[in-house]
């Protein structure tokens, strides 16, 4: 209804009522001056009313408020004139004293049953009783402590407010559910979502046999922007509630079922109950079955309730999508961007909300007097998108180690290029070039780092992460693992579920605590290890960014499982040539350093790690004396890391250091 037309309807609406209000309001004082004596200066009647009632109701664009009451809800004549009856006294303080008079009181007074039997036409006792509509659905508030004829009568609040034609959600309601207003545009991948959605609810003649509709998927958004559009199109008014925030006890969650039907059918509403998995699934199940009318559900996976369902899958805007949405918000400065928003939409998967938000963060970063390339504020904008998600999972490194600063054979430099490429391109060789189309299944980047303790796995991912411009997240398998069956699994599905979207490297560290040799199977524990190592490489194989797993025994890796991993990089223990190379990038630029020999140094049979921890514990030596790096403070440094070590220095490794 436009603006001019919905205020007609409220100017015919308030006429409409205070006719029908006027009407009863006479016939209150005929009631007095026939039983109580109580004259009037003037008492009209009913058919005096009748050519501005007709002139009223025709002026309506649409029908009146309590006509539709009395429609929806299935009101008998009485029962919408014991409504009106109890509305009067609070619209109009004439009828209040009209309605005192007709109870034989000189004042103001509240109605009540027995006056509704006794006046109004057509009276029927049933439509006291607590199932009749008006009760059932709380149009009436009782007062306590009275016989039910004389109990004093008073209309609910918000069927008050609608009468006069004022919508608006229930107070008791606003604090758990929230009105969602229309998305306005939205990817067309989830706009078909969302007229698939509409024409199923628009089959549905009737509404008290309405299948649940699960909305599934890990798009929380899309799929709240699907139910709101697919509303819209329908006409009807979409209201949220989480599944965290339901009415705990069963009396109170009987009661909030009940004032949000009636509010449904007030105001042609559908419910969006977005589910939260840590939430108890049989009192959601429960809540859900027993809603009434037009109910969705937003879940990542689907629920398998009594009530019959149709599901409906909400994926993220495709890559294409994320790609017009960026241009969206970035105008023109997009423009000139040289594929970089290609390379945002490979890494990271992002619904358009975030997408919003982190193009106008990154254009905001741009305005600061030290401004970063949009570039580059466009990928830290949408990494602090995603890192939320999976903060409290895993250790979070910021990248800061370049391809100098890794020191390994070519063969293995190559393969960790190689990976880089097929992270960047994968967009590309899966979507636009139809690689995915042909076959789902194991598109994930998925790695082994096998080495010793020290020589470059967590460096080599850090470059891998930093090339990349995304996130490094160190998961410690050895803390995910569980002797619990079942709970490895939904500790790696947290896991991965967290960082889905944010394209980060999943680096698990200490892979030997969940591999071994199928061959190795002694009992049921040991098989149900199989199950989870499954499970983790199925998950590897199905995330959008890279994941790595570290091992310092490879031989204990059952082959079956290493035929899994697209990518297997050995890291071999430095030979003098890569020591040598090391201690040459073992200490920053703004270093003072005297007289370091990288090649005598490099005589140490150490790995990399350990020769960053002799170079900083030298480091901290030469400061405490007041001196540059030494070979001396190199020495004590070295003995200090092999006596942790519990490795033995020859001298020919230290020969010639001092």
């Amino acid at each position: 209804m436009s603006k001019a037309g919905l205020q007609r309807w409220h100017s015919a609406n308030d006429r409409y009522l205070r006719l029908r209000l006027a009407i009863l309001r006479e016939g209150l004082k005929r009631h007095a001056q026939a039983v109580h004596g109580i004259g009037f200066e003037s008492i009209e009647t009913a058919d005096s009313f009748v050519p501005a009632l007709q002139e009223a109701r025709n002026a309506l664009p649409a029908p009146a408020s309590l006509d539709r009451i009395t429609a929806v809800f299935g009101l008998s004549e009485f029962e919408e004139n014991m409504l009106l009856l109890s509305a009067g006294g609070e619209l109009d303080p004439t009828f209040a004293m009209a309605c005192g008079a007709a109870q034989g009181l000189k004042r103001a007074g509240l109605p009540n049953f027995g006056l509704a039997l006794a006046v109004l036409p057509d009276p029927n006792w049933n439509s006291l009783t607590p199932a009749a509509p008006l009760r059932h659905w709380r149009f009436l508030e009782m007062s306590p402590d009275s016989s039910l004829s004389d109990c004093s009568i008073r209309i609910d609040e918000r069927i008050l407010h609608y009468l006069r034609g004022m919508s608006y959600l229930d107070a008791r309601l606003r604090a758990n559910i929230e009105v969602v207003a229309p998305p306005g545009a939205i990817p067309e991948s989830q706009q078909k979502v969302a007229r698939e959605l509409a024409a199923c609810l628009a089959n549905l003649q009737d509404r008290d046999a309405i299948p649940l509709l699960q909305l599934c998927g890990d798009e929380s958004a899309g799929k709240r922007a699907v139910a709101a559009a697919s509303c819209e199109l329908l006409e009807v008014q979409l209201h949220v509630i989480r599944s965290s925030d339901l009415p705990p006890s069963s009396a109170e969650r009987a009661a909030f079922r009940l004032l949000w039907h009636r509010e449904a059918l007030l105001s042609n509403s559908a419910l969006l109950v977005e589910y939260d998995e840590h939430a108890n699934d049989a009192t959601i199940a429960s809540f859900i079955e027993r809603l009434p009318g037009m109910v969705l559900v937003a879940t990542r996976e689907p629920l398998a309730p009594a009530r019959s369902t149709i599901r409906f899958d909400v994926n993220k805007p495709t890559a294409a999508e994320q790609r017009a949405l960026w241009m969206s918000v970035l105008g023109e400065n997009g423009r000139h961007l040289n594929g970089h928003l290609e390379m945002l939409a490979s890494h990271f998967d992002l619904s358009a909300p975030e997408i919003h938000a982190a193009g106008i963060q990154a254009l905001a970063g741009r305005n600061r007097p030290a401004k970063d390339p949009l570039e580059a504020s466009l990928y830290s904008a949408c990494r602090m998108q995603t890192r939320q998600r999976i903060r409290d999972l895993a250790q979070h490194i910021e990248p800061a180690a370049g391809w100098p600063d890794l020191v390994l054979p070519d063969p293995q430099l190559q393969t960790l290029r190689d990976m880089v490429a097929q992270v960047r391109h994968r967009t590309k060789v899966y979507e636009e070039w139809g690689f995915a189309s042909k076959s789902p299944r194991g598109l994930g980047i998925s790695a082994l780092f096998a080495g010793a303790s020290g020589t470059g796995k967590t460096l080599a991912a850090e470059v891998i992460a930093g090339e990349l411009q995304i996130d490094l997240c160190l998961i410690d398998l050895s803390q995910v693992v569980s002797k619990y069956i079942g709970e490895t699994e939904k500790n790696l599905r947290n896991v991965f579920d967290a960082a889905q979207g944010s394209g980060a490297v999943l680096f698990f560290d200490e892979a030997d605590a969940l591999f071994g040799k199928r061959s190795d199977v002694k009992d049921s524990h040991d098989r149900y290890a199989n199950i989870e190592v499954s499970y983790l490489l199925q998950r590897m194989e199905a995330y959008r960014g890279l994941a790595i797993l570290t091992t310092n025994m490879q031989g204990l890796i059952d082959t079956a499982f290493l035929r899994r991993l697209r990518f297997i990089v050995k890291f071999p223990f430095p030979d003098a040539d890569q020591r040598t190379a090391i201690w040459r990038r073992a200490f920053p630029a703004t270093m003072p350093v005297e007289n370091v020999q990288p090649e005598r140094l490099a005589q140490l049979n150490v790995s990399g790690g350990s020769i960053r921890n002799i170079a900083l514990h030298a480091s901290f030596y030469a400061a405490d004396s007041g001196e540059p790096v030494q070979m001396k403070h190199l020495l004590r440094a070295a003995h200090l890391e092999c006596a942790k070590l519990d490795k033995g220095i020859s001298p020919q490794e230290t020969h010639g250091w001092v």
